[in-house]
């Protein structure tokens, strides 16, 4: 740990300050204690003053070695009470020889000295008790904001342990089933086989590239998505159409990379894949009041279905829009009329 107050300026112009200040005090109090003032008052004082100030930061070595070095209190009441005796000893003698050293045929100095001399021992005792109040609370200020940047630091890892760990979780079976269409094409439409690996090799490029403490635009994830959705088509063909209306000054909002394919997954798991009919995807998004709502619907087969989803699509999504902007998004889902909805807010001005 570097000088609290050598280190920093502002704090150097304060400690002379409050020096000033305590020389100041000094001299009103010597002036009660000799009855009355003298030429050599103000030259003793900044003598004083110049002497202390510098013994006060030397101080700072020895109590810092004190309480690194032993845990014990008394020790270190010890070893504090004997570094005070010695810097207020060090204090008066030095103050005198200087005093003497530059006004030498002062004849009222060794009269003026006597008067003062207790209540020199006294404030001498005094200010050291604060020069130590003062380190005690500089340490304690260093130890409270080491321990927060530690705990902040500590919060951040996992946040963005936690973060990779639900973005591990989208889901690989989206993968598995755009090879095994891949190895179908290869025999059937060599020319859709070979389209369909370049999209999903630029869609899994962008997935793993990405870093979850970077984040993206609305552009760069819509236009992934798009690939998402391509490779999706070849898969479903006419079963599956999308639509977007999304707004020109939606699309630079940022936002978690690959945070949206979740959305879009459940969509054609609960609706493609569940449906007879034609499932048509829509996104949707404007700005309103200082946040972009995005919306994605998809029509789907009311009835009962024997595949229950486990929701984890949707509770990745929430969680992420908590870990990455607080309370200030927010998700919300209703089915209506064989519409099932999805709808993000978003603010636009959090980065």
């Amino acid at each position: 740990m570097k000088h609290p107050v050598l280190a920093n300026r502002v704090r150097l112009i304060v400690w002379w300050l409050v020096w000033l200040f305590m020389t100041l005090g000094q001299l009103l109090l010597y002036y009660y204690a000799y009855g009355r003032f003298t030429t050599t008052a103000i030259p003793d004082g900044i003598i004083s003053l110049i002497i202390y100030s510098g013994i006060g930061l030397s101080l700072w070595y020895p109590f810092r070695y004190f309480n690194a070095t032993s845990s014990r209190t008394t020790a270190v009441i010890t070893n504090l009470v004997v570094s005070g005796a010695v810097a207020v000893t060090l204090w008066v003698l030095i103050n005198k020889y200087f005093v003497l050293l530059i006004l030498p045929k002062v004849n009222d100095y060794q009269a003026y000295w006597e008067a003062t001399f207790p209540y020199r021992i006294g404030t001498g005792v005094f200010i050291y008790g604060l020069i130590v109040l003062a380190y005690y609370l500089f340490i304690s200020l260093y130890n409270l904001s080491e321990k927060n940047a530690k705990e902040a630091k500590l919060e951040s890892l996992v946040k963005e342990t936690e973060l990779k760990m639900l973005r591990s979780q989208i889901n690989p079976h989206f993968l598995f089933n755009s090879l095994n269409s891949v190895s179908s094409l290869t025999i059937t439409d060599p020319e859709k086989a070979r389209d369909m690996v370049i999209k999903l090799s630029e869609f899994m490029r962008y997935a793993l590239s990405k870093k979850d403490e970077q984040p993206v635009s609305l552009r760069s994830e819509l236009e992934n998505l798009r690939l998402y959705l391509d490779i999706e088509k070849v898969r479903f063909g006419d079963k599956l159409s999308t639509e977007e209306n999304i707004e020109e000054k939606c699309l630079e909002t940022k936002m978690p990379v690959m945070l949206l394919q979740p959305l879009y997954e459940n969509a054609i798991k609960h609706g493609v894949y569940e449906s007879t009919e034609s499932v048509r995807i829509i996104t949707q998004a404007k700005i309103i009041d200082g946040y972009i709502e995005i919306t994605i619907c998809n029509n789907y087969d009311p009835a009962p279905s024997l595949r229950r989803g486990t929701g984890t699509g949707l509770i990745n999504v929430a969680r992420r829009l908590e870990l990455f902007y607080g309370n200030k998004a927010s998700i919300k889902t209703t089915k209506e009329n064989g519409i099932y909805t999805v709808n993000l807010y978003i603010p636009t001005d959090f980065l």
